[in-house]
């Protein structure tokens, strides 16, 4: 058995993205099954696997159900600990742990006003006093954590970890609510949104599911603060550089062209996914240096 991963949708679900990168941490391809929010009763949509009724969720390969990210980002070191998801050193695993548990059940006006939405992102944001106080307080705690474990890595605790995958989605709400930030708060912005797994999720999100309206704001909107994309455009045809597809192997079918050269995929989602951000997918761009 392998394990399965029940997430939301990409654009929005930010404790989704938590579970996504659990895995991608771990090195393991989880069989994901999608929950449409364009329907209602997520709970509904979990009953193969009751009692989750949130998602993430996550059935391990003995059959244990475990639901909640925080739930599954421990469970998940317990039967990987070697895996990195929490540092070996008890002082940094003890800061880490205090970081992911505040933002699991903290910063509710953040969450409430500023939604994680990866479709846009908007400019010259009005936010609300309790707003402007949860941001003060993950900048405090960002910088102290920067400023103890700055000499490591550019991480909360130097090396990539639990805490980080707690705050990605914090990170997605700055970045597309035009957050003025210090200058540590907003480097560790930085680092999110040009890591390629965060990318490689935000080009999910706007290659699957629908513009959700919901989650519209009332702003001017701007273009994605991230790093740009190398500039890649969709073709009709081939023939391509690369007689197989750089994710499946499969015989390409769906084709686009950078910088003069035409590549080929499988299938129409690894295409535009790769079209969106090349180097959001590190297979892609060895192909690119290798054809």
């Amino acid at each position: 058995m392998v394990y399965e991963l029940f997430i939301g949708d990409y654009a929005y679900s930010s404790w989704s993205l938590r579970g996504w990168l659990l895995f991608r941490q771990l090195g393991i391809a989880p069989r994901i099954h999608l929950v449409d929010f364009n329907k209602t009763g997520v709970a509904e949509q979990l009953d193969s696997i009751a009692p989750a009724r949130t998602v993430p969720a996550m059935r391990a390969p003995d059959g244990t159900i475990v639901w909640d990210s925080l739930a599954m980002a421990e469970e998940l070191h317990s039967r990987h600990p070697d895996a990195g998801l929490w540092p070996n050193d008890p002082g940094a695993r003890g800061l880490g742990r205090s970081l992911a548990a505040e933002m699991h059940s903290g910063f509710t006006a953040l969450r409430g006003e500023c939604p994680m939405n990866l479709r846009t992102a908007y400019r010259d944001v009005t936010l609300s006093d309790a707003t402007r106080t949860d941001i003060a307080r993950i900048e405090t705690i960002w910088s102290l954590a920067r400023n103890r474990y700055a000499d490591q890595g550019p991480w909360l605790l130097g090396q990539y970890s639990i805490a980080d995958i707690a705050f990605a989605p914090v990170a997605a709400r700055f970045a597309g609510y035009d957050v003025a930030l210090s200058d540590t708060a907003q480097r560790y912005v930085d680092t999110h949104l040009a890591d390629p797994w965060f990318r490689q999720w935000r080009t999910m999100g706007l290659t699957t599911g629908d513009t959700l309206p919901w989650y519209a704001k009332p702003f001017e909107t701007k273009a994605w603060p991230g790093p740009a994309p190398l500039t890649a455009t969709p073709v009709d045809a081939g023939p391509a550089v690369n007689a197989h597809c750089p994710f499946t192997g499969g015989t390409p079918s769906y084709f686009l062209e950078m910088d003069g050269r035409i590549y080929g995929f499988e299938n129409r989602i690894c295409r535009d996914e790769t079209a969106l951000d090349p180097e959001a997918w590190p297979a892609f761009m060895a192909l690119t240096t290798s054809s």
